[in-house]
């Protein structure tokens, strides 16, 4: 690498010219999309309620049941478990999954209310 600079400093200016291009094209195809990225996803885990369903990284699927400082209590079939923030990949809708959200809810209903009896 320094020798590129040592070379484009006796040669021309041009050199230069093409590295800070390649410099501003790096950020706006990566570096600007992967920091819009996190900050859609920050402002995701910062906005979920208690009662929302989600799917967490592992898989695991669940319900919101108390929001934390540092992290959720993911209510799930087989109890309660506390998780971080991070740890929630995305939420458990209707518009985002159709018939499986439709599905996995008529099964909570079921699962709940023989539960009761």
């Amino acid at each position: 690498m320094l020798t590129l600079f040592l070379q484009a400093q006796g040669s021309s200016p041009m050199m230069l010219i093409m590295m800070g291009v390649m410099f501003v094209g790096f950020y706006f195809l990566m570096i600007r999309p992967q920091m819009k990225k996190q900050k859609q996803e920050k402002n995701f885990q910062e906005n979920l309620k208690v009662g929302t369903r989600v799917v967490l990284t592992s898989g695991l699927h669940g319900r919101i049941a108390q929001v934390q400082d540092d992290g959720f209590v993911i209510e799930t079939l087989s109890g309660k478990l506390k998780f971080e923030k991070a740890a929630v990949s995305r939420e458990m809708t209707e518009t985002r999954f159709g018939d499986k959200a439709k599905t996995a809810d008529k099964k909570e209903t079921v699962t709940t209310t023989e539960e009761s009896k």
